[in-house]
């Protein structure tokens, strides 16, 4: 039987990820203050308001030290605490404090790239990589396959920054979802597309060095650079560790 092993959010777009136990999905949106911010750089062309795609904004593809922070959001407050291991811890408000985030953050940005320049933010969802507000997944057992097919001994999930991770699946079998619902604890989500993978997953999590070549495994052994699926919440209800997924 298929469960949910872990969920995560992300404050802040590619910037941190936060550790949850159970969280109420809402339909039509992303998980709650999941990329609820996104750090848009000195090249960004953003509409204020409006969706961009990702190469608006500072991301682990393009700086891997980013790679290696986590962080932790207190919904009451709005305060969102970042770590780093080469940084001093960071707690702050993203909607009043940015210029205090952009001086912490600046020192892990490779010099040759665009510097952050201001925090951006949609009202009502979050700055997902799809134009649409997606909830991703991520199947434990194709990550230990790919480790398999890489001879190394374990490949982070959080390399991948997914939502849900899933255990007691069969490899690769999430792709099969493509175009089904699937109800997991009391939500229901529909899988709309397999999630195309980028540099930032060949950085480590726990040091921000690029350290396997994810993509060249991927497209080696399966001729894509495919993993995990994004979906679209369809019924509001609650998720927590520990619940089942069943294909509708």
């Amino acid at each position: 039987m298929a469960t949910v092993s872990a969920l995560w959010r992300h404050p802040i777009k590619s910037h941190g990820r936060e550790a949850l136990t159970t969280v109420t999905l809402t339909k039509g949106q992303a998980m709650p203050w999941d990329r609820r911010w996104g750090v848009a750089h000195e090249a960004a062309r953003l509409t204020d308001g409006t969706w961009g795609p990702c190469v608006n904004f500072s991301r682990g593809s393009k700086t891997a030290a980013l790679m290696a922070i986590n962080a932790t959001c207190d919904e009451a407050t709005g305060v969102v605490t970042l770590s780093h291991p080469d940084r001093p811890d960071l707690a702050f408000d993203p909607d009043q404090e940015q210029d205090r985030f952009l001086t912490w953050v600046r020192p892990l940005v490779d010099a040759d790239r665009a510097q952050p320049a201001r925090l951006f933010k949609l009202e009502g969802r979050g700055v997902t990589d799809t134009d649409y507000p997606s909830v991703s997944l991520l199947n434990l057992a194709s990550n230990a396959d790919l480790a398999d097919k890489m001879g190394t001994a374990d490949i982070s999930a959080l390399r991948w920054r997914c939502n849900l991770h899933l255990d007691g699946l069969e490899p690769w079998q999430e792709f099969d979802w493509i175009g089904k619902t699937l109800r997991i604890g009391t939500a229901e989500l529909t899988v709309r597309e397999p999630i195309k993978r980028c540099l930032a997953t060949t950085a480590n999590p726990k040091t921000g060095l690029r350290d396997l070549d994810t993509l060249a495994a991927l497209n080696a052994h399966w001729d894509h650079q495919n993993f995990g699926i994004y979906a679209e919440v369809t019924t509001t209800g609650r998720i927590t560790v520990g619940d089942s997924l069943q294909v509708l």
